[in-house]
C-alpha cells in the first residue's frame, strides 16, 4: 500500500497528513520548498559542502525527511538519512509490518540540530483501526563524503522504544495475556506494582499459552531476541487472559515497592526458605532493567554468611571460640583491614562476624589450603551457579576461580564474586532453614521445568552455628545490624554489608536477614554502610511479612 502527503501550515506549524492519496509528500514538499540546496556556501572539492549544518539545513531535512515518511515514500525517505540502508527497511516495516495506515506528523522547534515531533497515526488490522500517538526526535548532521544534511539514522527515529534489530509488528500477539495473582489470588498489576512490569512481561511470554488464554491484535516492539518479550504499545483487540498463579504476596510486595522507592537504584527480593517460594521483587527504577534477579554486583561482607559456613565445616573456627581479630592482615601481598581499623583480642570468632571483622575471616585462608574452595561451598551448599529456574530470567551468582590476594578478596564479597538480590536472599534462606531450596516464582508443575538441587545440605552443627551467629548480628548490642532489627519481631538474624566499588565515592550497601518463614536481601547503589540505606529495606519488607 502507498499513501501520498497532504503539507499544510496549521497555526503555524508544519503538518505532514498521510492518507490514501498517491503522490509522494517528498517530491511535494521539495517543491514547496526547493529542497534543501543553496544554504551554505560551498566549499572544498567539487562544492562539497562542509562544517555544522545551519538552522535552515536543519528545518528544510527534517521537513522534507518527514514528508516522506509521512507519505509512505519510504526509499526517497531513506535517501535522506545517513544510513538509507537500515532506514529504507525500517521506514518500509512501519506501513507493511506495523500496518500505519495513516499519519500525521508534527515537528517542533528545533533545539541546535534536533528537531522533536508528534506523529499521530491510525493503526488497522484484522478489520480494526486504532488511533496511535506518541513523540520523537531525530537529529541532523553533514554527511561525511557528500557534505549534505541528513537524518542522522537511529531506529528510536522511527519509535523510542526501538533498538538495533527490533521492530515494529502488528498482528496476533505470539502470547495470551495473562492474569497473573498472588498467592491468595489477588490479581497483579504494573499500575498497582510498578516493579512487576518487566516480570510480567516475561510470565506472558512464558506462560500466555497456558491456562486458556487467547492472544488479541496488538503493535509491539518485536525485539528480534529469543527469550525477550515483546513490548506491546497498542491494543487493537483484547484476548482473553489466562490465570496464572504466582508466589508473590500482594503485602509483601506493596511493602517492598515502597522501601525501594526512596532510592535512585536499589533492589529487594523476599524468599520463604521452607520452599524457596519468592514473595517479593521490587526495583527501584520500577520499570526498566529486573536488577532484583538479573543484577551482578560485588555483595561485600554479606558473603561472610558462605565463608563462615566453609571455614565451619573445614573444623577451623567455632563460633563460641576465640578467633583472631587484627586492625589489618596481610595475605599475598594484598592487605586488607577492618573499617576504621578496628580490633578486637580474644573475640569469638561468633562475635567478629557479628561485628563484620574482615581479618578473622582472611587470616584462616591459608589454613582452608584451596584457593577454589569458596566456590565450591557456594556451588555444593547453597546453590550458586546451578542455572536456577525461576519462571522468569534469573542469574543465579558466580564465584570464580581465584588465586592469591583475589581469592583474598572473595573471602570478604570483594573482588570478582557477582551476586544480586535474588541469590542473597537465597543464601541467608538456606542458612535459616539448612539446605538449599530453588528460588521460583511460578510452580513447577505449571510447565514441569526441573528445579536446580544442591549436592548436599549443611551439617547441622554448622547450620546450628550459622543461625546463631547471624542471630548475634541481629540482636547483640555489638551486632552491626542490630540497630535496624529491632523492629524486625521473631526468630531472627542478620548480616550487613558494603562493597567498595572502583570510581564510585560512596560503597555500595547490602543487608541480607530472616524473620521467622522469610528471608530478604536488598541492594542500594551507593547507600554506603549495610545498616544505612539497604538494612531498612529488609526491615520493611520482614515486617510486612
Amino acid at each position: 500500500m502507498r499513501s501520498g502527503a497532504k503539507v499544510a501550515i496549521v497555526g503555524g506549524v508544519f503538518v505532514v497528513v498521510a492518507s490514501g492519496v498517491g503522490y509522494g509528500g517528498y517530491n511535494l514538499w521539495n517543491g514547496i520548498t526547493g529542497g534543501s540546496g543553496g544554504t551554505v556556501s560551498a566549499s572544498g572539492s567539487g562544492g562539497r559542502k562542509s562544517g555544522p549544518v545551519t538552522d535552515e539545513e536543519v528545518t528544510a531535512t527534517a521537513r522534507d525527511f518527514l514528508a516522506a515518511w509521512a507519505g509512505g515514500e519510504a526509499e526517497q525517505a531513506s535517501q535522506l538519512t545517513n544510513n538509507p540502508v537500515a532506514a529504507g527497511s525500517a521506514l518500509l516495516g512501519f506501513r507493511a509490518e506495523a500496518a500505519v495506515s495513516a499519519a500525521t506528523i508534527t515537528p517542533g522547534p528545533a533545539t541546535g540540530a534536533t528537531v522533536p515531533f508528534t506523529v499521530k497515526a491510525t493503526v488497522t488490522d484484522a478489520g480494526v483501526s486504532k488511533p496511535w500517538t506518541y513523540s520523537s526526535q531525530l537529529t541532523v548532521v553533514r554527511g561525511l563524503t557528500t557534505g549534505r544534511p541528513l537524518v542522522d539514522w537511529k531506529p528510536t527515529v522511527i519509535h523510542p522504544k526501538l533498538t538495533p534489530g527490533a521492530s515494529l509488528r502488528t498482528g496476533y500477539a505470539k502470547a495470551g495475556a495473562i492474569e497473573a495473582v498472588d498467592r491468595k489470588g489477588r490479581v497483579l498489576t504494573a499500575e498497582k506494582y510498578p516493579s512487576l512490569g518487566p516480570v510480567l512481561d516475561q510470565l506472558r511470554e512464558r506462560y500466555g499459552a497456558t491456562g486458556g488464554a487467547k492472544p488479541g491484535v496488538e503493535l509491539v516492539v518485536d525485539s528480534g531476541v529469543e527469550g525477550v518479550p515483546d513490548t506491546t504499545l497498542l491494543a487493537l483487540t483484547k484476548g482473553e487472559p489466562g490465570k496464572l498463579e504466582t508466589t508473590i504476596d500482594a503485602d509483601v510486595q506493596a511493602a517492598a515497592e515502597r522501601a525501594v522507592k526512596q532510592y535512585s537504584t536499589a533492589s529487594v527480593v523476599a524468599i520463604q526458605p521452607s520452599t524457596g517460594a519468592v514473595r517479593a521483587v521490587a526495583n527501584s527504577p520500577a520499570n526498566g532493567f529486573n536488577a532484583a534477579f538479573e543484577g551482578k554486583k560485588m555483595p561485600g561482607s554479606t558473603m561472610k554468611i558462605v565463608t563462615a559456613a566453609l571455614l565451619l565445616e573445614k573444623g577451623l573456627v567455632k563460633a563460641d571460640q576465640a578467633a583472631e581479630c587484627p586492625p589489618t592482615a596481610l595475605y599475598h601481598g594484598r592487605t586488607i583491614g577492618n573499617l576504621d581499623g578496628f580490633s578486637m583480642n580474644g573475640a569469638t570468632f561468633g562475635k567478629s562476624f557479628a561485628r563484620s571483622c574482615n581479618t578473622a575471616f582472611i587470616k584462616k585462608i591459608d589454613d582452608v589450603g584451596d584457593d577454589s574452595a569458596l566456590g565450591k561451598e557456594a556451588k555444593e551448599v547453597f546453590g550458586i551457579g546451578l542455572e536456577w529456574k525461576t519462571g522468569i530470567r534469573s542469574v543465579d551468582g558466580s564465584v570464580p576461580e581465584e588465586t592469591g590476594g583475589g581469592a583474598a578478596e572473595q573471602y570478604i564479597g570483594q573482588g570478582t564474586v557477582q551476586m544480586n538480590p535474588l541469590n542473597m536472599a537465597s543464601i541467608t534462606a538456606t542458612a535459616k532453614y539448612g539446605s538449599f531450596k530453588q528460588p521460583y516464582l511460578v510452580a513447577r508443575k505449571v510447565d514441569d521445568r526441573e528445579f536446580a538441587t544442591a549436592e548436599r545440605k549443611l551439617p547441622s552443627s554448622v547450620a546450628r552455628q550459622l543461625r546463631a551467629m547471624m542471630r548475634l548480628t541481629a540482636t547483640a548490642s555489638y551486632g552491626t545490624a542490630s540497630g535496624v532489627m529491632s523492629s524486625v519481631g521473631g526468630d531472627k538474624g542478620a548480616k550487613t554489608g558494603s562493597a567498595e566499588v572502583g570510581g564510585q565515592a560512596t560503597s555500595d550497601s547490602w543487608f541480607t536477614a530472616y524473620s521467622d518463614d522469610l528471608a530478604a536481601a536488598a541492594f542500594v547503589e551507593g547507600g554506603g554502610h549495610g545498616v544505612d540505606a539497604a538494612g531498612p529495606v529488609v526491615a520493611r519488607v520482614l515486617n510486612a511479612g
